[in-house]
């Protein structure tokens, strides 16, 4: 069973599935969000995430305007797992800690909005638009 945590350890999460693929999203606010190239995650299924502590340390900030929100450590500031849609919780790659074994990135999506010296190169199919299409 794949597990995860912050940066500090004080919020942690299980996935109650099998994770292999990851997602890269390259948009603009993914960038600023985390301050590199975007944000890698996996998506799993609401019915096959849960939180194991700490959730009661768990920030989220909402883009004025806009349909978009982050969630992040109260304590270290690490982005957390959260919703993708009503169905289905994104989870930063970089929080897995155990049982990440089998993960491979297989998509980038947003690269039309891409910063100018992000390079994508290697394995993964690219995408334009969003995940799904």
């Amino acid at each position: 069973m794949p597990k995860g945590q912050c940066n500090c350890g004080a919020i942690g999460f299980a996935i109650d599935t099998t994770i292999s693929d990851i997602v890269i999203c390259h948009c603009s606010i993914c960038r600023r969000s985390t301050g590199g190239n975007g944000i890698a995650v996996i998506v799993v299924d609401n019915d096959d995430f849960r939180w194991t502590h700490g959730e009661d340390l768990i920030t989220t900030w909402k883009k004025p305007d806009a349909d978009w929100q982050t969630w992040f450590c109260r304590i270290c500031g690490s982005p957390l797992p959260g919703a993708n849609d009503d169905l289905r919780m994104f989870v930063p790659a970089g929080l897995i800690v155990e049982g990440g074994e089998l993960l491979e990135v297989k998509h980038h999506i947003w690269v039309d909005s891409k910063a100018a010296w992000d390079e994508i190169g290697g394995i993964g199919r690219l995408h334009p638009r969003a995940f799904g299409e």
